[in-house]
């Protein structure tokens, strides 16, 4: 007897998940394993899977399986938040971070999960307090970006209540060690291991003369108010807006740890995607 009961699948709104599903559905119905989606999803495709809503998919599964590439697995890790059940990710399409195997690896690892033959990587989350006492949960970043012809986003960043820092910039990014490869990276910031406990605050085209990103502690609290002087700004929470804000709004922000758990099989390292995705090299001088 397996560990695998149920199998839930979180599926890419337009990529074809047609041969991944299907494998799955072969492989679980070999093992009297229960496979289930969310209805406006499988509903889509022609299959033997049963429609669920997303509490008891959230509370059934034993196993998330996401098909689609980083953005699913975002928002398969937001499904599942403090949860302990571990997700897969199956890339469908270009090569991502946070995908650990691709369609055709998918029958022989799906077996290995059942034996318990796999690791866990643990992935700390960032939890924002709204305004209006609403939370919001993001894997890679939430950014507070400015709205083109609207001024500058311009954010005053204190941390547990004592004032650090003001920044003027086209975007304030505060993102978890997973989003050190995402927006953060393309504004400057570190390539952080997932393995760091803590969170970023970066600049994106600072227009002050300090723009250099925060590294702070999973412990620390810190608050982000928007100035007077700051345009309308949009929040991006994984890259979808999650909501807008003005002058005199507060955000809250503290990180959440193990917030999801993620398959690992140990074919490549954090290290090693890295450097393919990102062309990590270095200077002409030493090669």
């Amino acid at each position: 007897m397996g560990m695998v009961s149920t199998v839930g699948l979180v599926l890419h709104p337009q990529r074809d998940s047609k041969e991944a599903i299907e494998t799955i559905i072969e492989w679980a119905k070999g093992r009297d394993v229960t496979v289930l989606g969310l209805p406006d999803e499988v509903g889509r495709i022609d299959c033997s899977a049963v429609a669920v809503d997303s509490p008891t998919l959230i509370s059934r599964a034993d196993l998330l399986v996401s098909l689609g590439g980083d953005g699913t697995m975002l928002r398969t890790m937001r499904l599942i938040t403090g949860r302990p059940t571990p997700v897969l990710g199956v890339n469908l399409g270009r090569l991502g971070f946070l995908a650990e195997i691709d369609v055709e690896e998918l029958e022989p690892t799906l077996s290995a999960i059942d034996r318990h033959d796999y690791t866990v990587e643990s992935r700390m989350a960032v939890q924002v307090t709204m305004p209006d006492g609403g939370t919001v949960t993001a894997f890679n970043d939430v950014a507070l970006v400015r709205i083109p012809g609207n001024g500058l986003s311009a954010v005053a960043v204190s941390v547990y209540g004592h004032p650090f820092v003001r920044y003027a910039a086209d975007a304030l990014i505060v993102a978890t060690p997973t989003g050190s490869t995402a927006y953060n990276f393309s504004a400057g910031g570190p390539i952080v291991s997932p393995t760091v406990e803590g969170f970023l605050i970066v600049p994106a085209a600072a227009h002050s003369a300090f723009n250099r990103a925060l590294v702070l502690s999973a412990d620390e609290e810190a608050t982000l108010d928007v100035l007077p002087t700051s345009g309308q700004i949009a929040m991006e929470v994984d890259g979808a807006i999650g909501g807008h804000l003005g002058p005199g709004d507060r955000l809250t922000v503290t990180a959440v740890r193990d917030a999801a758990r993620v398959v690992r099989l140990g074919a490549t390292t954090f290290y090693e995607r890295a450097r393919r995705k990102l062309r990590v090299n270095g200077s002409a001088e030493v090669d």
